[in-house]
């Protein structure tokens, strides 16, 4: 089994959205995701860090996740910023394909392998402080953090690792240690996969380390819409 991942999908099967305003790299991006997606066996597991779909409702999110049910290998999603149709998790998972897995601060194990994640939030700049509606989020996402990292703990075995799916990216621009990401460290998670950052004038970073976890940025566009192998 390998582990991949690419995120910030922004579906729109039905009611297309055209996403190459944002740049040609957008240019007939489903067909190139599929192709590489294609180059994964059905032992392999996609991760899909969020901003799935543009659907409002979970009626027409359906083409978009049976899309992501055609791609090679087990998928595990988590909700974006973007993702309005996602409201109920048990909605949700009553009508995602057969090898797609929703994670909402919970965990599943395969093989060897715990994955857990939630959406998260946006991370201050240093010196500036979150206004309090954002706070309010902010904290919730971090409780819901421990919540899953808590459940992965319960079933982690010895030699097993730990992923952790997360939308926002959990630190600020400076890439500095954040709640999140001390969180992260303390229960020992192996990775750490994270979208929602698009275009190349933002200040971003493939792959850093973090107090001895790995964080892979994977929205699709930085990455060619190719998915990023993670190594454990």
């Amino acid at each position: 089994m390998k582990i991949y991942s690419l995120s910030d999908f922004h579906l729109s099967i039905n009611r297309p959205k055209p996403m190459n305003i944002f740049g040609k790299v957008w240019d007939n991006y489903l067909d190139e995701i599929k192709a590489e997606c294609d180059k994964l066996t059905d032992d392999d597991v996609l991760l899909i860090a969020g901003d799935i779909s543009w659907a409002m409702t979970l009626d027409e999110a359906k083409p978009d996740l049976e899309f992501i049910g055609l791609l090679k290998g087990k998928k595990i999603i988590i909700r974006g910023n973007h993702d309005y149709w996602w409201k109920s998790i048990s909605a949700v998972r009553s009508i995602l394909p057969k090898g797609v897995f929703a994670l909402q601060h919970d965990c599943i194990k395969i093989e060897n392998v715990i994955f857990t994640g939630s959406r998260g939030w946006t991370t201050p700049e240093k010196g500036a402080v979150l206004p309090d509606a954002d706070k309010k989020i902010y904290d919730r996402e971090l409780l819901r953090f421990g919540i899953g990292l808590s459940e992965a703990a319960k079933i982690r075995g010895e030699g097993d690792a730990l992923v952790v799916l997360c939308h926002y990216p959990p630190f600020n621009s400076s890439f500095e240690s954040t709640p999140f990401t001390d969180l992260f460290s303390q229960h020992r998670a192996n990775a750490v996969v994270y979208g929602h950052l698009h275009g190349h004038n933002v200040k971003t970073c493939k792959k850093i380390t973090i107090s001895e976890v790995d964080y892979y940025l994977t929205s699709c566009d930085l990455l060619s819409n190719r998915p990023a192998i993670i190594n454990l």
